[in-house]
């Protein structure tokens, strides 16, 4: 029997991997939140959803996951197309197609993608309540919450979250070990702007590198520990009704640029923190033992597996 030759092999390698490619791999029935306002479960209108699934999925997409959309001038790279003139052609098709309500933006018209991606709102348009024990939802985006860090079991059944792998410092995987946690998963169809929930004293901001993994569900059910891998910054702040708290945010795929706007360190509750450029992003934010009330909604929800919609400046939870 005569050997193949190697240019025959190549060939068959490079059919194989394009099936590969080109095969699903991997059942993906949607993400479903609960809408706040309405009490309804939904199923959410994802942006590039055949794109992750294939990431996630298929063995081709995992390994370009792996060795190239994970990194950072990737992200860097496509951020800089949202950036250019070219990209301004994209808004409106965004906008039809995503039913993003425009009327309560500042501003009709943007020379970029990135412009209108991190536009402002009116000022009425996001009210804060101002009730002096309410934290408020520092952002627009799908809410997952556990009351006590070690005793927990969300997003995918059997992940605990890491805090000692999610910080650098000893004193504050000290202080939020058993504390309370609340994720705030911004789509790229939500407002890109987040606020402070509380107020209180900036006492130290801050920046951990890492990758540029996607944080959607989509992602986290095949790699769950995609929170504690990927950049963040996040800044500690004091206050006189919720004692220490932490407010962090972590970049993600095609989320290269987070920026911060707010002048400290007297910071108040929804004050405006930041922004991130393109991309679905996150915030998380940390309490420490028994100083807050989550809003038993929202509890609820998590335990069920499913995230519930809500907006900044709303209440999430109460002081003890």
């Amino acid at each position: 029997m005569k050997r193949m030759s190697i240019k025959k092999i190549t060939g068959i390698a490079l059919v194989m991997i394009i099936l590969l490619a080109i095969i699903p791999f991997g059942d993906h029935d949607g993400i479903y939140y609960v809408d706040r306002e309405d009490g309804l479960t939904k199923k959410e209108q994802v942006a590039g959803e055949g794109w992750l699934v294939w990431l996630y999925n298929n063995p081709v997409g995992k390994a370009t996951l792996t060795t190239l959309v994970k990194r950072k001038f990737v992200s860097d790279w496509y951020g800089g197309q949202m950036d250019s003139p070219d990209s301004k052609s994209k808004v409106e098709p965004f906008i039809k197609d995503f039913h993003i309500d425009m009327s309560i933006a500042q501003k009709q018209d943007f020379s970029t993608f990135n412009e209108f991606f991190y536009r402002k709102l009116k000022p009425n348009a996001r009210p804060i309540n101002q009730d002096s024990l309410v934290v408020v939802s520092p952002a627009d985006g799908k809410l997952l919450a556990v009351s006590n860090i070690q005793n927990q079991d969300f997003i995918v059944k059997g992940f605990k979250f890491n805090i000692a792998d999610y910080f650098d410092k000893q004193v504050l995987i000290d202080r939020y070990k058993d504390g309370s946690l609340l994720i705030i998963r911004l789509c790229p169809t939500d407002y890109h702007r987040y606020h402070f929930p509380v107020k209180g004293s900036v006492m130290e901001d801050a920046m951990i590198n890492g990758d540029y993994y996607s944080v959607s569900p989509i992602a986290l059910k095949k790699k769950i520990e995609l929170l504690v891998m990927n950049k963040r910054s996040y800044c500690e702040i004091e206050t006189q009704k919720f004692g220490h708290v932490v407010m962090s945010e972590v970049a993600a795929t095609m989320v290269g640029t987070m920026i911060n706007t707010y002048q400290g360190p007297q910071i108040e509750k929804g004050q405006e923190r930041g922004y991130f450029k393109f991309g679905g992003s996150t915030v998380i934010l940390f309490f420490e033992k028994d100083r807050i009330i989550i809003d038993a909604d929202l509890l609820k929800n998590t335990a069920q597996g499913l995230e519930t919609e809500v907006k900044m400046g709303t209440r999430i939870a109460i002081g003890i």
